[in-house]
């Protein structure tokens, strides 16, 4: 994290409260378990003996204190807490992790491919979801704390499986690339209504609606209440329908179904392979080279190693290339 070097071998800097929770020890006495954070990265935090403040998640605070080891971990030992003022030198994109690439233009680049569909049930049905929810989707992350939990992630996620899509589709022709494509845009679009966002745009927790219904049957409803509004059925409806319940592959991650057919049972192992890639760099990226990660839990407990031999940061090629199919 970026912090700043104290003479006195202390370090501060400027950090947002991912979490923050007002426990007890076992002698009784009050302590804050927090979650810091700012573009750099996260870590856990302890402010022992706390006396009482207006601290909250999502806040921005200044902080001081030194990092320790625990099990294994890097913990920052808070010393002194403050919500940060108007008048601090800070800025908060500093704090903030950001997409590489802008949401509104990848919501631009998506919506193009979008229009060039020759399936006007489809295109019609995306376009009419996808702009009514833009304002959101341009923003939104795609995670709570997992992969791309960034302002506009959830974009950056999207367009990642779609380049994917185009790429596996020149590879297998009888792919619809369509379908796939379509339900790639749509199969997390309802995260917008799932997650809450604070003032930082990063997700601070999960609505009410959110945790009863979740995303994946909500984003289902999109896709029937856009088709109804536009007076269209048909079989891609219920396809469509079919990709976004079942994307998360097994009912133990959330689906409702498993996967029934080729474009859905791709959406669901590409939806994997971005989220499981974005994790394994974000892991390796904080680790020296040559050497192993702590247990990643989101990755079945397993440490990784840093192989270095990578040339490039890990950042998605977006460009736009000719499709060659002829499988629409």
């Amino acid at each position: 994290m970026n912090f700043n070097d104290l003479p006195n071998g202390m370090q501060e800097g400027f950090v947002i409260l991912k979490k923050c929770e007002e426990k007890k020890t076992r002698n009784g006495s009050s302590y804050l378990d927090l979650i810091i954070a700012d573009r750099d990265g996260e870590m856990s935090a302890k402010l022992w003996d706390f006396s009482g403040g207006a601290f909250e998640q999502d806040m921005v605070v200044k902080i001081r204190g030194n990092v320790e080891q625990y099990n294994g971990k890097d913990q920052f030992r808070v010393s002194q807490i403050r919500p940060a003022k108007d008048s601090d030198d800070y800025n908060l994109s500093d704090l903030v992790p950001v997409s590489e690439i802008g949401g509104e233009q990848l919501f631009e680049m998506m919506r193009s491919k979008v229009e060039g569909f020759k399936n006007e049930t489809l295109k019609a049905v995306v376009l009419k979801v996808i702009d009514g929810k833009k304002d959101k989707l341009v923003i939104c992350p795609a995670a709570l704390r997992l992969h791309h939990a960034l302002v506009g992630g959830l974009m950056y996620h999207t367009m990642s499986i779609i380049r994917m899509a185009e790429e596996i589709c020149k590879v297998y022709p009888n792919i619809n690339r369509e379908l796939l494509i379509s339900g790639a845009i749509l199969h997390d679009v309802a995260k917008t209504w799932e997650l809450e966002t604070g003032d930082t745009g990063l997700a601070k927790g999960y609505t009410t609606e959110g945790e009863l219904i979740g995303h994946l049957v909500k984003g289902a409803m999109y896709v029937e209440q856009a088709a109804e509004e536009l007076g269209l059925e048909g079989e891609e409806i219920t396809l469509l329908e079919h990709m976004i319940i079942s994307h998360h592959g097994v009912p133990e991650f959330g689906a409702a179904v498993r996967p029934m057919f080729l474009e859905a049972i791709v959406l669901s192992m590409l939806d994997n392979l971005d989220a499981t890639i974005w994790e394994v760099n974000t892991a390796t990226d904080k680790t020296d080279v040559g050497s192993f990660t702590d247990r990643q839990w989101a990755l079945d407990n397993r440490k990784l190693y840093n192989h270095g031999l990578s040339s490039t940061k890990h950042v998605v090629n977006f460009a736009e290339e000719e499709n060659e199919n002829g499988n629409d």
